[in-house]
């Protein structure tokens, strides 16, 4: 047997073939070398999730480990899974076709995935026809933060002090806490209440077409109408709670995917600036056990006490029937008439009948 070939089968840790083998090879036993390269690979990408609480309340979480101990989503999944070829590492916060707005919490130690509260009730995203819950799976990159203290050069609004958003375009729809490693084709610039809020659009490496997507004007050959599809959920989704639509910047043209790399390289260094306390936390729980030189690292045992303390996993708990309710929710078409050489007029589309006679008109989204 070659030193290869018993190499190969230590780095995958076949460890137990290799001296039988050496021995009927040659006669003799030759103690060989792990490969650390590729356990140092497994290790950064092994991870599990641990759910405690009940699913559908208050106290659900979902938390982080890898083959150490407990780890933060946030801080400890590293952001690219291959840096060479620019393949990043995504959190599934929210399966396709699902309601509950789970996001990791900022706020608690080790970040586990909680569902969102609002006034004292779990959130659920509105159904909006004809859209049922999130159209891809959605999450965040680890290792992003979007600032809220420094303003985005290309919006001309400051960050919304969240991990960056993802959308997940392909087929398979994906599981709650799962770890995708995906390609990034491109963006777009959602402008929520003042606040940039990025959204990644991105596809998972195993998808039968991920060799054919590399770009964001691939989506619409192979996905015609998805980011149409995109642009409207997310201008609509708030209505049923009575807020105004979203808007986004740049007329929500969707941006390629060098710009949207360049974007995520962005909010990695300001991750790094907040991890090793050279910007404002903010409120947000740093905590982490892998980065080298943050003041926030803990050790793996003190990681485990934490998850320790955590409410043990329960059933989960019933949901209320009115989450599937579709909405029927509509943009408000008005055309502006100007009258006389004088006048502008805004004049619902459906009511343009009434005035047979103007100059010239413009249709607007409001």
């Amino acid at each position: 047997m070659s030193l290869i070939t018993s190499h190969v089968l230590r780095c995958w840790g076949l460890n137990k073939l290799v001296s039988p083998l050496r021995l009927a090879a040659t006669g003799t036993l030759l103690k060989l070398r792990s490969c650390p390269v590729i356990q140092k690979t497994v290790r950064k990408m092994s991870h599990t999730i641990v759910e405690r609480g009940a699913l559908n309340s208050t106290d659900y979480r979902i938390y982080f480990r890898n083959d150490v101990g407990p780890i933060s989503p946030m801080h400890d999944i590293p952001l690219y899974a291959d840096e060479a070829n620019k393949t990043v590492n995504m959190v599934v916060e929210i399966p396709r076709w699902t309601n509950a707005k789970m996001e990791i919490n900022l706020k608690e130690t080790l970040n586990p995935i909680k569902q969102d509260v609002k006034k004292g009730k779990l959130r659920y995203v509105a159904n909006c026809f004809p859209h049922h819950g999130y159209i891809w799976n959605y999450g965040a990159l680890p290792q992003t933060w979007e600032n809220p203290e420094v303003l985005d050069e290309a919006t001309g609004c400051k960050g919304d002090n969240d991990p960056i958003d993802v959308l997940e375009i392909g087929y398979r729809v994906a599981k709650r806490g799962e770890v995708l490693k995906v390609k990034i084709l491109g963006c777009v610039a959602l402008i929520d209440e003042g606040e940039t809020d990025w959204k990644i659009i991105v596809i998972d490496i195993n998808d039968p077409l991920a060799e054919q997507m590399n770009d964001v004007s691939d989506i619409e050959k192979h996905y015609p109408g998805l980011i149409k599809a995109t642009i409207e959920w997310f201008k609509i989704y708030k209505i049923p709670d009575g807020k105004p639509e979203n808007q986004f910047a740049f007329n929500g043209e969707a941006k390629p995917r060098d710009f949207a790399l360049r974007i995520v390289e962005e909010v990695h260094q300001h991750w790094q600036n907040l991890v090793k306390r050279e910007a404002p936390a903010g409120g947000i729980a740093c905590t982490n056990i892998t980065v080298t030189g943050s003041p926030f690292k803990i050790t793996p045992e003190a990681a485990e006490e934490i998850l320790e303390k955590a409410p043990e996993s329960q059933e989960p708990q019933a949901v209320e029937p009115i989450v599937d309710k579709w909405h029927y929710v509509h943009l408000k078409i008005f055309v502006i008439i100007r009258l006389g050489g004088m006048y502008k007029v805004y004049v619902r589309l459906n009511d343009l009948s009434k005035y047979p006679c103007y100059c010239s008109c413009t249709i607007v989204c409001m």
